[in-house]
C-alpha cells in the first residue's frame, strides 16, 4: 500500500502541538522518517540528537496550530 507522506507529516505535526512544553518544545517520540521530513521543510529543528524533545520554528508552530484544528476539532 501506498501512503501519502504529506499527509503524515501533517497528522504528526499536528501531535506534536498536543506535546508542546517550554514554548516551543516538543516531544520527538514520532517516526524518524516523518520527523526528517518536517525538518526538511523548515518546520521543526534537527531531530537528531540525544534531546528527547525537538524546537518547532515559528512557521511550525503555527502550522501544527492550524493542522491540529483542522484534522482533530470537533468543529465550531
Amino acid at each position: 500500500m501506498k501512503l501519502d507522506e504529506d499527509k503524515i507529516d501533517d497528522a504528526v505535526l499536528a501531535l506534536l502541538h498536543l506535546t508542546l512544553h517550554d514554548g516551543n518544545r516538543a516531544w520527538k517520540s514520532f517516526d524518524w522518517g516523518a520527523m526528517n521530513r518536517l525538518h526538511e521543510k523548515g518546520l521543526i529543528g534537527d531531530p537528531i540528537g540525544k534531546a528527547k524533545s525537538v524546537l518547532l520554528t515559528e512557521a511550525g508552530l503555527r502550522e501544527s496550530e492550524r493542522l491540529l484544528l483542522k484534522l482533530f476539532s470537533k468543529g465550531s
